[in-house]
């Protein structure tokens, strides 16, 4: 499936089934894509995550209800997949900014109504990326496990924990100290930031990793291997995160809709940061972010190795 008519089939199914306790998982399974990659790109294309969305929506339909019939509080919390009325009430005062009774007696609710999702070309700059099929490889690193709804906010803190812990004193040029730092060194850790969605629950793994080289892992450390793919890989040129992100959304909402040579495949992303030149605030920063894809047509059979 396009990817535009993915996103705009998720939103069809949100619509459908605003009174089912269906989740993120759910909506993805429609579609048939990755629920990584599916949040990832309706909130890029959006500026709203599946749940969000889901909640906007059922707060508003429910307003209309007690503008529009008769029915009790806690029938029409029940509808919209809220477990008490108190639970729905301080959700519904918080996005509507008035209780259900304010509303019911002539309060005005939030409007939020269904998105409509269109492709617009905007500007003449073309996206630096290139096609890389590539052998199987390995990385190893620190992982944790994120909620897609708060992964945005959470992971700086992860990388900056485990700067701490981990690496500083190594940066500041002193010898390893252990089996992480080592490790560490080893294998350039840091020099990957890896989302893997494969636990579901509408969650994902985040690896803080480096190029594996073999040797020890130690505990609590893990390796992860890719599978010989196609890899979209985009060059982003200037200070982080904000240039990472602004390709990240350049991707979902410009280079996928309507591709007409490749599709997403596989169910992980990379993130590179050259850990050799320069920091990442200076203006013309090297990063890049990996995108697995396959054709839609023909394939190609020379991989090579990873860059």
């Amino acid at each position: 499936m396009e990817w535009l008519s993915s996103i705009r089939t998720a939103i069809n199914y949100m619509e459908e089934h605003l009174t089912d306790d269906i989740s993120a998982q759910d909506v993805a399974a429609r579609v048939h894509l990755s629920p990584f990659f599916l949040q990832r790109g309706f909130s890029l294309m959006t500026g709203y995550g599946i749940g969000e969305y889901m909640r906007n929506r059922r707060l508003y339909q429910a307003a209309r209800d007690l503008k529009e019939t008769e029915d009790k509080v806690i029938e029409i919390a029940l509808r919209y997949c809220y477990d008490t009325p108190e639970s729905f009430t301080k959700a519904f005062s918080r996005f509507h900014g008035a209780t259900p009774s304010q509303v019911r007696d002539g309060a005005a609710g939030k409007v939020f109504l269904p998105l409509t999702i269109k492709l617009s070309v905007q500007g003449g700059s073309q996206m630096d990326v290139k096609i890389a099929p590539m052998f199987p490889f390995k990385v190893i690193g620190f992982q944790k496990v994120f909620d897609n709804e708060t992964a945005y906010a959470e992971i700086p803190k992860f990388w900056n924990e485990t700067c701490e812990k981990y690496a500083n004193r190594v940066y500041a040029g002193y010898a390893p100290a252990n089996l992480y730092e080592q490790a560490l060194v080893d294998n350039c850790i840091g020099e990957y930031g890896v989302c893997i969605d494969d636990i579901g629950g509408g969650k994902f793994r985040y690896l803080i990793a480096g190029k594996y080289t073999g040797g020890a892992v130690p505990d609590g450390m893990v390796v992860y291997e890719f599978p010989r793919n196609e890899w979209a890989i985009f060059d982003c040129i200037g200070p982080n995160p904000q240039t990472l992100q602004s390709v990240n959304t350049r991707i979902f909402s410009e280079w996928l809709p309507g591709n007409p040579d490749y599709e997403l495949s596989g169910n992980a992303t990379v993130e590179w940061y050259d850990c050799v030149n320069g920091e990442m605030t200076d203006p013309d920063y090297h990063s890049a972010i990996w995108v697995p894809v396959k054709r839609k047509s023909k394939q190609i059979n020379n991989y090579s190795s990873i860059p």
